[in-house]
């Protein structure tokens, strides 16, 4: 019985302590396999006679192939990734009877403590995991596009040695070039902008048995988690996406036309770098003339007003290499557009009738003073005015620069009960400044009614004669024979020849403030009263004027 309390003799295997197992074990060590681990080696005392830690290096090697001593070549096998193994190695299995001179003593039992840190096979492939991929996705990465994506590379065991965060900005470059080490390359084949992937890469397709500088050492297998977020070919247009087109669409921009529209300018991963929305004020430009990136530059060719559109712009038609502003280098460019407007600086104002009364024989002509009803509102829809807010049509002389020119002619040659609509350029409306209520550069839509309308008189004209004026015009006009005219007599005089059909007066809303103009202008010396030198015709001072100027 004593006996059999004592020491239970020397051990036929390996002794193994699996003192720690991760949870997720996604491959074990087989005959066969390289793997790398660190390691310290001691006597049953404790006393270390090596160490891979000391030396500052993980060991490498082939697990089964008689590279290793035969009990570490048992003890390792069936290792997980990031696994802790407490190893007891009797000398049959180790150095036996021999030892290691100077290291090892003959017969001497060995304890290992490893740890696992990679696992590969010369028969192993890319292993490719996609942890989320957008919907849709129209366009996936092909060799030779060039890419922007973020990553974190990790060895196996987790041990992080490079990332793009860390230095604020995507790695770019080339697919299927040779610029990548040939696991990445194969990797990224295939993405979506947007895709997430965990790429595991062994050696040989990674940095092999040289490693990377400190920090990828020999034969390690490369752990790369990647967000790919945008990827384009240098042989790229730009392309188009017709998100909203009106079913009515009378006309399309062209090279040379000037354009109002609002867009949101973004990302391929979505990120949004400008917007005119933010600044609730339209991009108004001109296209075809390299006033704008060359992408939106042919983008926004063959809009129609109201059309909203996606332009998708690679870099080489956008800011390039370099980026500008929030826009980093090389990335692609998204906008969404939605035109508001556009025009030519050659543009007339167009013309719709929308009625037009039968048997019409008279119609506004220049001077002529019209009354009218108008709404107006931008090609948006956008109601601006109305002449149906106020009490009375509007009203103008034709001709006076009292309107926009655009208004003015659109109002020529209607016919009293006459419908229009009105499309009027802002060169003919109210300019590149507006005005109140009236954006910069802005195309006008008017829908007019012409209510009456009155002869008018020639410009410079208060009054005209319909045949020739009295011979003895100042002996009628002085009514009490006293040798002057007063405003009295002036104004029964003329407003006489208007009742009799003799003349007429310009056309306004108060004859009384236009017969008051004309005696201002007969009263030279401005003394109340007209005395024979002072009354002249029109007719006469403008051929005086001309005598004068020869």
């Amino acid at each position: 019985g004593a006996a059999g309390l004592g020491d239970p003799g020397p051990l036929e295997d390996v002794v193994i302590d699996r003192y720690y197992i991760p949870k997720i074990c996604l491959r074990e060590v087989q005959m066969g396999d390289f793997i790398r681990y660190h390691y310290n080696g001691t006597f049953k005392d404790g006393k270390k006679f090596d160490s891979s830690y000391d030396r500052g290096a993980t060991v490498a090697g082939v697990v089964g192939v008689g590279r290793l001593i035969t009990g570490m070549d048992r003890g390792l096998q069936g290792m997980c990734v990031n696994e802790r193994r407490h190893l007891i190695v009797p000398p049959h299995l180790g150095y036996g009877s021999i030892g290691v001179a100077g290291l090892i003593p003959p017969d001497a039992t060995l304890y290992f403590d490893v740890v696992m840190l990679d696992i590969w096979n010369k028969q192993d492939k890319l292993q490719i995991t996609i942890l989320s991929r957008p919907a849709p996705c129209n366009r996936t990465v092909q060799s030779s596009d060039f890419v922007r994506y973020h990553y974190n590379g990790t060895l196996l065991d987790g041990t992080p040695f490079d990332s793009s965060y860390s230095k604020g900005s995507t790695y770019d470059t080339y697919v299927g070039t040779g610029w990548l080490i040939k696991g990445m390359d194969e990797g990224l084949l295939g993405m979506c902008a947007g895709e997430k992937r965990s790429i595991i890469i062994p050696p040989f397709l990674a940095y092999g048995e040289k490693g990377y500088g400190t920090v990828i050492p020999p034969q390690a297998s490369l752990v790369f988690s990647v967000l790919l977020v945008d990827f384009h070919n240098p042989k790229d247009g730009i392309s188009l996406e017709h998100l909203e087109v009106p079913a009515s669409c009378r006309r399309r921009a062209v090279p040379g036309d000037f354009l109002r529209y609002h867009y949101n300018g973004s990302l391929m991963d979505g990120t949004l770098f400008d917007s005119s929305y933010s600044r609730n004020q339209t991009y108004n430009t001109y296209i075809g003339k390299g006033f704008i990136i060359p992408g939106m530059d042919q983008g926004l060719q063959g809009v129609c007003v109201g059309e909203r559109r996606r332009v998708v712009v690679p870099p080489h038609l956008a800011y390039g290499e370099n980026g500008a502003g929030d826009i980093p280098g090389s990335a692609v460019l998204i906008f969404d557009v939605h035109v508001i407007d556009f025009h030519n600086p050659e543009d007339p104002v167009e013309i719709e009738t929308l009625y037009r009364p039968e048997g019409c024989n008279a119609t506004s002509r220049h001077r002529d003073f019209v009354h009218y009803h108008y709404n107006c509102s931008l090609l948006d829809g956008t109601r601006l005015f109305s002449s149906h807010d106020y009490e009375k049509p509007q009203e103008v002389t034709l001709g006076t620069n009292k309107v926009i020119e655009g208004l003015n002619r659109g109002l020529l040659d209607m016919c009293v009960g006459e419908r229009r609509v009105l499309i009027i350029p802002p060169h003919l409306g109210h300019g590149e400044s507006g005005a109140r209520g009236v954006p910069g550069s802005a195309v006008l839509r008017f829908e007019v009614e012409l209510i009456s309308m009155e002869e008018g008189v020639p410009e410079g004209y208060l009054f005209i004669w319909h045949g020739d004026p009295p011979a003895s015009l100042f002996e009628q006009m002085d009514l009490n024979k006293d040798g002057e005219i007063p405003a009295e007599e002036f104004s029964t005089f003329i407003k006489a020849q208007v009742a009799e059909g003799k003349g007429r007066l310009m056309p306004s809303s108060d004859p009384g403030r236009v017969i008051a103009d004309m005696f201002r202008n007969q009263d030279r010396n401005q003394d109340g009263k007209i005395s024979p030198e002072e009354l002249k015709l029109k007719s006469d001072e403008d051929q005086e004027k001309i005598h004068e100027e020869l």
